[in-house]
């Protein structure tokens, strides 16, 4: 194992994981909160990635926020912060000689923000939702569109960004209460990777995060059960290309079946020669591009499949697909092809531990929620996986009752589409 992984926790309960990678030339900082738009209310939509906009506009030590930035990029970083549905992170790469200066101003903008500027802040979040909706202001992110379904009535439903009704509304007291319930040290995780020392970077965060309050992790509310399918939902919406995703419910990263999973994904979508991009792109050149992916919460997985296409042969697009999940659920793999993507998925957990980004992820990012793996005991797992096994899951999770399909594109071909998806003709039958 080419780095060593550390995992301390202060005494005020705040987290510390430091990878060290002495062979490299670079590092990381990154520090995770589990916040985001699950833990909000219909009212608060959107105050964690708000406070995230925030966070950049000075602190109390950095007022001045070219300064700031200057600060960190003169080491060779560049200060980044992401909202996710269940969690945001704060990071930036530096030069390894000055961890300091890194962790000394996150470390003030996540414990002493000014947190200022809000309706100058408030404009740009609502200049950068534009993206999202349409001339009539209909949402038309597949994304957003596809957890609504997903997720009924549930805060994973909400969009990370909020709407533009609660953006416009929050107030500056609900922006401080959100930093005061969130931002304490059972809900954070700083995390060093690179060519960084265990010692130091302890050192570092004990000075540098002393102002950080004590308190608790953030709690989630379990997502409800995706209403039985085929679920079918399109907004028509005129552009040149029909937007779609299939997605199936399936299990967080710890579950048993998690390893088949990542498997059949490699067989649908690693390459040109997987068999979605073969069949679909290749073969038939019914679309330009088509891809596979897990998403993954704590409680909850889903498995997506998403392409575009010109809206004449978007049903043809699905019905295919269709097809190659079925081939999954009904033959087993070749020996040949699980071997192969074993291969694959152990020889890219081996690429990771040469990107500090990756590293600070996995153990760090995984530590808000449980005890990370290692690299070797997740390739093992995914290596025990007989193609039966990965049969066997296909039929659990690959079925039309667990199937919801979103699409977003002009009223031509929607009739035909709909037709497919619900038939959904290949997929094999849960009951």
């Amino acid at each position: 194992m080419s780095f060593s992984y550390y995992r301390d926790e202060l005494a005020n309960g705040l987290r510390v994981v430091t990878v060290e990678t002495p062979h490299l030339h670079t590092a990381l900082l990154a520090v995770y909160v589990r916040t985001g738009s699950r833990h909000e209310t219909v009212a608060t939509n959107g105050v964690s990635h708000f406070l995230e906009h925030l966070f950049f506009r000075g602190t109390e030590g950095w007022p001045d926020t070219v300064k700031m930035n200057t600060a960190v990029e003169e080491v060779g970083g560049n200060l980044n912060g992401v909202t996710t549905r269940d969690h945001g992170y704060y990071y930036t790469p530096l030069h390894p000689a000055h961890l300091d200066v890194g962790l000394a101003i996150i470390g003030d903008m996540l414990t002493r923000p000014r947190l200022t500027d809000m309706e100058v802040e408030r404009r740009i979040i609502l200049e950068e939702m534009l993206d999202e909706v349409d001339e009539k202001g209909r949402d038309i992110d597949i994304d957003n569109l596809s957890k609504r379904v997903l997720f009924p009535q549930h805060p994973l439903s909400f969009k990370i960004a909020g709407t533009r009704e609660s953006v416009s509304e929050l107030t500056h007291q609900q922006v401080v209460e959100h930093f005061a319930r969130h931002y304490v040290t059972g809900n954070l995780v700083v995390t060093a990777a690179g060519r960084v020392k265990r010692d130091e970077v302890l050192s570092l965060v004990e000075r540098y995060f002393s102002r950080l309050p004590r308190g608790p992790a953030s709690l989630d509310t379990p997502p409800p059960i995706t209403p039985p399918g085929p679920n079918f939902h399109v907004i028509t919406h005129d552009e040149a290309q029909t937007e779609f995703r299939i997605s199936f419910r399936t299990v967080p990263e710890h579950h048993d079946d998690w390893p088949a999973l990542q498997l059949l994904r490699r067989f649908l979508d690693d390459g040109l020669s997987s068999r979605l991009p073969f069949e679909i792109v290749e073969k038939r050149g019914l679309a330009y591009s088509v891809h596979a992916s897990l998403e993954a919460f704590h409680d909850a997985g889903i498995f997506e499949i998403e392409a575009a296409s010109a809206p004449d042969r978007a049903s043809q697009v699905v019905a295919e697909t269709f097809r190659v999940l079925g081939e999954l659920c009904d033959t087993e793999v070749s020996e040949e092809e699980l071997a192969r993507a074993k291969r694959r998925h152990r020889m890219l957990l081996e690429f990771s531990q040469d990107s500090p980004g990756e590293l600070a992820g996995w153990f760090g990012g995984t530590e808000l929620f449980r005890q990370p793996e290692s690299f070797g005991r997740r390739a093992d797992l995914v290596d025990a996986s007989s193609a039966a096994h990965v049969r066997e899951i296909a039929r659990r999770y690959f079925t039309r009752e667990n199937l919801t399909v979103v699409a977003v594109g002009q009223r031509k071909g929607i009739k035909a589409l709909e037709k497919v998806v619900e038939s959904a003709e290949g997929l094999p039958s849960s009951k």
